[in-house]
């Protein structure tokens, strides 16, 4: 519960720091959304290597390795379009948020092995791609002025979502082991 909290935080602060909560701060550039997005993909892989690394479950790896996986490819689409337009994605202090709640995250989940790492990663996921799609939807596509930043975040969406239903299948299939 205590990861769930963490990302709902995360989320708190992504809107608050981008006067989504009615705060009079600056909104994010699209090189700062751009950056956020990779670093929320970034950080999906990261917890993907801790999984393979630490579980022995085939649906849970199986899982981990399709993370792994589409996230690189969203990355690899990020950066394509970057390149593209000329921008450099921009550190901000939503990204260091998500990095540093990241952080805290694999250093939980590299404390433990065997079911409780398979329930504690595979619920971590399940929160985390909540999290991300409620940040996608309600602040980046909205906050994103570049039209074909915002149709990357749009096409990613139906990922997102399926993966939350993928997460949400392992987490049921994990809790009955």
């Amino acid at each position: 519960m205590k990861k769930v909290q963490n990302w709902c935080i995360a989320l708190a602060c992504i809107f608050i720091s981008t006067g989504q909560a009615g705060a009079q701060n600056p909104k994010l550039s699209d090189p700062e959304v751009a950056h956020t997005a990779v670093t929320a993909n970034q950080i999906d892989i990261g917890y993907a290597e801790i999984a393979k690394e630490r579980s022995k479950d085939k649906d849970v790896l199986k899982f981990a390795e399709t993370m792994a996986n589409d996230h690189r490819a969203v990355i690899e689409q990020a950066v394509a379009l970057a390149t593209k337009l000329g921008v450099t994605p921009m550190d901000n202090a939503v990204s260091k948020q998500l990095l540093s709640d990241a952080e805290s995250t694999k250093k939980e989940l590299r404390s433990k092995s065997g079911k409780d790492f398979n329930k504690a990663y595979i619920n971590n996921e399940v929160a985390y791609h909540k999290a991300v799609i409620a940040a996608v939807e309600g602040l980046l596509i909205p906050e994103t002025e570049n039209t074909e930043l915002k149709e990357l975040l749009e096409n990613v969406v139906p990922a997102l979502k399926t993966h939350l239903a993928h997460a949400e299948m392992v987490q049921k299939m994990v809790a009955g082991k």
